[in-house]
């Protein structure tokens, strides 16, 4: 919040600034009894200069999108890892999932594979089944992300009550045929196109180490 606060001081600077040095300039027109020539260039060069900080504080006002407003997840932070997974499994979801924490505008990770949660992590509601959805079922299908910028938005929201449900925007990223890598942010179109490919990235690899770490009976089968 401060830095949205600064950012729009920032932002507003120019405006005030041009506004300000014009009045300036009246009053002192008004107050003097008589003006010279090298006033009179010095005054108008005055007007100009307050005439251009206050147009680029108009431009700066349209160019700078303001950045979406944070909210606070309800929920509880905390770290759910499936207790019967190898080793390696393990080392590699909390590995991914505090990469996804720490370098992203995520605040909750949940890992759905082959029928069941692997996963959870950040800030967590109470309810953990994963039911999926018609969202989550076209990810898998088409093997293809889906980026829900602003949850709300969208009727099909409801299948992630195991997200926080003030939860702003929403990617479900595929893990193979199998699962879906779940990421909720607290602010809506917060995930950049590089943050996007880069959760693309880590959930490929994830795909893989499950792929080759889960046997059949480590999974339930996957829903169609």
């Amino acid at each position: 919040m401060a830095q949205s606060d600064g950012s729009e001081i920032l932002r507003r600077l120019p405006l005030v600034a041009g506004g300000l040095g014009g009045v300036l300039l009246g009053v002192n027109r008004l107050l003097t009894p008589g003006v010279t020539e090298a006033q009179a260039r010095s005054d108008a060069l005055g007007v100009i200069l307050s005439a251009l900080l206050v147009l680029t504080g108009l431009l700066w006002q349209q160019v700078q999108p303001r950045s979406p407003e944070a909210v606070e997840l309800k929920g509880e932070s905390g770290f759910e890892l499936a207790p019967d997974l190898p080793e390696a499994v393990q080392t590699e979801l909390a590995w991914a999932s505090h990469l996804l924490l720490t370098n992203t505008v995520t605040r909750s990770v949940v890992v759905f594979y082959g029928g069941r949660v692997l996963l959870r992590r950040g800030v967590l509601p109470p309810k953990s089944q994963v039911t999926p959805g018609a969202i989550l079922q076209r990810a898998m299908e088409r093997q293809k992300a889906i980026y829900l910028v602003e949850l709300k938005l969208y009727p099909g929201r409801v299948e992630f009550d195991y997200l926080p449900e003030n939860t702003q925007g929403v990617i479900c990223q595929p893990l193979g045929d199998r699962g879906v890598l779940i990421l909720g942010a607290n602010a809506p179109r917060s995930y950049t196109k590089q943050d996007e490919r880069w959760v693309e990235g880590i959930a490929d690899k994830l795909a893989v180490t499950l792929s080759q770490g889960l046997s059949d009976n480590d999974v339930a089968p996957a829903e169609g």
